[in-house]
Formats: structure tokens, sequence, C-alpha cells
């Protein structure tokens, strides 16, 4: 009789472990559960956390398992997705891999820092001061990034695509015309924030170009400074994608002098002032 109590004692706490590890708390498809773990908290606040937001039966048994499994001091700090029915074993192996929730996050080409940081605010803890301060440089682009992922982080990441797109090969290109990285990227800004298509990005370029050869006024309307001042402005006004790079290193020589777009936002390129005046007139009255 004792023997027999003491087996069914035994299959009972197998089955409440079992259950404890391998049933989760609900075992439906439940929407996404955002959960945090600041940098400092232990096991104990983790798993405390976790019962309290209804993803694990038991904080104490959950503790239990991480001691016996040697994760307790790998749990990592940041933020996770978790689902009501993930079991608690998944959720472990979640925390103390760092396998933090991401939100993937288009960024267009032609957006300021600013508007870039509007994008990213919800998901991280990027600064806008500290992303103006690489305005040109945050490569256009689709970025998977970690919930909380501070302006280090995202500056590195955008700076390094903008680093891999612009290659070796283009940078000596650039050091042969005679021109410097930076202005290449404000002209780049230039156009990027002018015209759309890379044949008119290529006339454009050309245009801008010459006019700064022989000291004529920029007179971009996207940029007011340069109908004021001469040469480019002094730092980027957008941050351009490729198309715009090239353009900028690769312009396309023409007979135009002139160029303005349209409500319809086709571009008309004239040889004249006396031609593009006309067209103003046409177009823009």
């Amino acid at each position: 009789m004792k023997k027999n109590l003491t087996v069914i004692l035994i299959i009972l706490m197998v089955a409440i472990i079992s259950w404890l590890i391998l049933i989760p708390r609900k075992s439906c498809p439940q929407q996404a559960v955002l959960f945090n773990v600041e940098k400092g908290e232990g096991s104990r606040d983790i798993a405390l956390n976790l019962e309290k937001q209804g993803l694990i039966w038991s904080a104490p048994f959950f503790r239990v398992y991480v001691l016996f499994m040697g994760t307790a001091q790998k749990l990592q700090a940041g933020t996770y997705s978790f689902y009501p029915s993930m079991k608690m074993t998944q959720i472990a192996d979640k925390l103390a891999k760092g396998e933090t929730a991401k939100a993937k996050i288009t960024i267009p080409e032609g957006l300021t820092a600013e508007e870039i940081y509007q994008k990213l605010k919800e998901v991280s803890g990027v600064d806008p001061e500290e992303l103006g301060n690489f305005e040109g440089y945050l490569f256009p682009d689709t970025y998977e990034i970690s919930y909380g992922a501070d302006s280090k982080e995202i500056i590195a990441m955008m700076t390094a695509n903008f680093n891999r797109k612009v290659t070796a090969d283009l940078r000596e290109e650039i050091s042969r015309q005679g021109k410097t990285l930076e202005d290449i990227v404000v002209m780049a800004s230039l156009l990027e924030k002018e015209v759309k298509t890379q044949e008119e990005k290529e006339l454009a370029s050309g245009i801008l170009w010459k006019r700064l050869r022989i000291g004529m006024a920029l007179q971009v309307d996207a940029a007011t400074t340069t109908y004021e001042k001469l040469g480019l402005p002094e730092k980027p006004i957008c941050n351009p994608g490729l198309v715009s790079i090239l353009s900028a290193v690769y312009p396309k020589d023409s007979n135009f002098w002139y160029y303005l777009s349209t409500p319809d936002g086709e571009t008309i390129f004239s040889r004249t002032l006396e031609e593009h005046n006309l067209a103003k007139y046409q177009y823009l009255k």
C-alpha cells in the first residue's frame, strides 16, 4: 500500500511538472504580448512579471527550471514578443538567447532625420538630435529594429548600410573628380527632393554642377539658402537613396541650364532663361 502511494505521488509530481513545463497558459492562438526585461533584473523579477502578465503558470517553478537548466544568469534585458500559447520552455529559451522583439520598418528615400525619428520613436529610444548629426548618411532601406534600440545601435545600422552601398570604387571615382563624399551627399540630397526619375536626376545633376563651376546660384526650391548663397548648402537636406547618389557622381551633360517641376510631377528642362520663364508661365501660372 505504501509502495503504491509512493508511485502515485511520483506520477502525480511528474504530471504536475510536465503540465507546468509543457502546457501553455492558453492553448489557442492569442495576440502577441510585449514583455520587457530591464537591465539588472534577475530571474526572480523576471519570473514574477511573466506570471503577472499571464505568460507562465508559476513564478517559483520558472526560477527552479532556469536554475536547473543553468540559464538563470543568462536571461537578457530587452523587449520580447511572447504569445500566451507559448510553452514555458520556449519563453525561457528566448530570454536566455536574447531573442528580442523586432519591428520591420521601411525608411523611404528623401526623409529627413526628423522624419526618420518619427517613424522609429514608437519602437526605439532613438534621439532626434543624434540622428540629425548623421543627416544624409542614414541610408533609406527596410530595417529590422529591436524594440528599445538606442540611437547608437540604429545609427550604426543605417550608416553601415550607407557604407556598403557607397562602395570603394564609387569613393575612388568621387576623389578622381576632385570632389568630396560630403559634396556628393549634399548634391544627392538636393536631387532626391527636386526630381523623380533617374534620367531626370542625372540631367538635373549636370545642370547644378555646371552652375557651381561658373559661380552661378543653384536656386533649388528644396533648399531656399541656395537662392541667397553661392555654392552647395552646408549639409544635406535629407537622406538620399542610391539612385540620387549615383546621379550626383555621374551627371549627364546637356545643353540645359534650367528646370522646373510641374504640379503633375513632370520635370521641364530649358536651355535658356527665356525658355525657362516661358515654361514657368505655361506650367505654373
